[in-house]
């Protein structure tokens, strides 16, 4: 029976183009993780959207002197080219910035005032006499009282991962201007977290068995060592969603509050335009959430947005549409990555030090990007971009040991049996050869469970291990040297080694989707392994917006199995499925880092 999987990936605030970081963070192992289940026939949900309200996309307004709105789209269309070049197949890509959002959003609060599990409370914050308003938390930094990090916010420490108190920041200053803040007091809602504390750490307690030890560490462990306290939800802005309660309209819903509502949010907005139920996976007991995140936002998804869905229970759906007995189900996973530095220095926009999606992409394709990206995935440690390893890794693995084996084996069957697959009776196959086939099924089943588990690295080291199988295979077997004596003997291996491309093809298409569709092409199938992405506008009581959908024609099929390869098929002429990158590419990069020498 098939799975309802939602893949849900953090949200980019729209206030910096995105880099390698924040790709092999969470939009890439997502996009992987999807294109598995699909390929297994699974129903997939994957959405995400730009963060429209965050202060980092205020703050971007501000220096450029423009309205937030431009900046916003500005950045959103910019997140939907790369999307669509690397790869990155949402069914839903928005914003927060929809008329659907500002409902669900209002919604789950609401529910949760319902159930008793929000309270006001009046508290200082930080106030600007120089812009003459309150400031919101990213608009201050100061020293952190617990780790002593000099750049901290005043809502949470990028340096030891803490949520902080604003009001117990060290020697705070304003973002805007410099300038020296002050507490000034002011009302505010809260949520209850302790009241749920109970309930998230069972969650968590059930999760154990896979969810990484990083995540359970940076959540549970830190509710039991801590416990959870409760948080202001809403803000004084005048840009986001407005707080809905009476005598509140100068205030609007805090932003790390309204922006994880988004995975909600947007399988609603994906149900109303494709006529689809969001309920298939956000009620089914069929359905399975996996989110992915970097590690500085485990404890928003491990903890608080848990805690949320926990609170409102069975409201949610009564207040947002006025049906009864829909219980939210809450995450299955949390596989957040932790952060790829660039060249052993942490990436920074400011400096302009890191490699840029879209940029990399006006050079390389995509698939070498990917295949780089997931070789070095930080699933359990920080790792690092390397302009000497890419290119290394590209010539010596992606090309050596997979694309020229694709490559040539085509190329020489194209060659030497007039453009179909060799016709040989399969009975007739060699041992050696039923050994490697015998080998690569195996591979389906490890491959597969690496994939399930989430785990990309082993995934495609797995696949690679084959590749370098079918290599041996091939050189052990010399088909270039027998066909000189055997034909027919030469015809075996070939179409095993093909079989067993056509196998790899597979197992490698969610990390390398390009270079399985063109191998998919070559080798004759008609029907593609993946659909087609395209850019849609919807209009809504916001006003128009762009967002990035995914054709969703061949949902149900499952492509996940071995070769069904056939003696005599007719093949397409071959092309060069990987480029082989030139060794001055790396200078040439570390200059436009103002670093050309190592």
């Amino acid at each position: 029976m098939s799975e309802n999987i939602l893949i849900a990936i953090a949200w980019p605030y729209a206030n910096a183009e995105i880099h390698v970081g924040n790709i092999t963070g969470s939009h890439l192992p997502g996009d992987i993780v999807a294109r598995f289940h699909r390929m297994k026939g699974n129903r997939v949900l994957m959405v995400s959207g730009t963060d429209s309200h965050g202060t980092p996309v205020t703050i971007a307004a501000d220096k450029e002197g423009v309205s937030v709105e431009s900046v916003y789209k500005k950045y959103h269309k910019g997140f939907l080219e790369l999307f669509s070049k690397a790869g990155i197949t949402y069914d839903l890509f928005t914003s927060t910035h929809t008329s659907n959002h500002f409902k669900v959003s209002q919604s789950i609060f609401l529910a949760l005032k319902e159930n008793g599990y929000l309270f006001t409370k009046v508290e200082p914050q930080w106030y600007s006499p120089a812009a003459g308003k309150f400031l919101p938390d990213r608009f201050v930094e100061g020293t952190c009282y617990l780790c002593g990090y000099a750049e901290a916010r005043s809502d949470q420490c990028d340096q030891c991962g803490n949520v902080l108190e604003a009001a117990k920041l060290i020697t705070p200053k304003s973002k805007i201007d410099g300038s020296t803040p002050e507490l000034r007091d002011t009302e505010h809602f809260y949520i209850d977290l302790s009241a749920l504390e109970p309930q998230v750490k069972k969650f968590l307690r059930d999760r154990s068995e896979h969810m990484r030890d990083t995540v359970l560490g940076e959540s549970l462990g830190k509710i039991e060592a801590e416990g959870l306290k409760p948080r202001p939800i809403t803000r004084d802005l005048d840009w986001g969603i407005p707080v809905p309660v009476e005598g509140w309209e100068d205030k609007c819903l805090y932003v790390w509050f309204e922006a994880v509502i988004g995975y909600l949010s947007a399988a609603i907005e994906w149900a109303s335009i494709s006529g689809g139920d969001w309920k298939d996976w956000w009620v089914s007991e069929n359905a399975k959430q996996y989110y992915f995140i970097g590690k500085d936002n485990i404890f928003f998804h491990t903890s608080l947005w848990p805690a949320q869905l926990m609170g409102v229970n069975e409201k949610f759906a009564e207040v947002f549409s006025g049906e009864k007995n829909v219980k939210l189900n809450l995450p299955y996973d949390v596989p957040a990555n932790q952060f790829m530095n660039m060249e052993g220095q942490k990436i920074s926009g400011s400096r302009r030090w890191g490699v840029w999606g879209l940029d990399f992409l006006e050079r390389y394709d995509p698939d070498a990007l990917r295949f780089y990206l997931t070789v070095n995935m930080p699933e359990n440690k920080d790792s690092d971009w390397d302009w000497a390893e890419f290119v290394n890794l590209n010539n010596g693995q992606l090309l050596a040991t997979w694309g020229n084996l694709a490559n040539r084996m085509l190329s020489f069957a194209y060659k030497n049996w007039d453009g179909t697959v060799p016709l040989i009776d399969e009975s007739q196959l060699r041992d050696v050869d039923r050994s490697l086939l015998r080998l690569i099924d195996e591979g389906f089943v490890t491959v597969e469970n690496e994939y399930n588990n989430v785990h990309l690295r082993n995934a495609l080291s797995e696949c690679m291990k084959l590749a370098t199988e079918v290599n041996r295979y091939i050189d052990a077997n010399a088909p270039w040297k027998s066909i000189k004596v055997d034909k027919e003997e030469a015809a075996k291996t070939v179409f095993t080694a093909l079989k067993a491309i056509d196998s790899l093809k597979i197992l490698f298409a969610p990390i390398l989707p390009y270079t399985s569709e063109k191998l998919n092409l070559t080798m004759g199938y008609s029907e593609p392994l993946f659909a087609e992405q395209y850019v849609e506008s919807v209009t809504d009581g916001l006003g128009e917006h762009t967002v990035l959908r995914y054709k969703r024609d061949n949902e149900g099929i499952n492509k996940w199995k071995v070769s069904s390869l056939k003696p005599g098929q007719s093949l397409n002429e071959p092309i060069p499925l990987i480029k082989k990158l030139d060794e001055k590419v790396v200078e040439e990069e570390r200059e436009r880092l103002g670093k050309a020498n190592r």
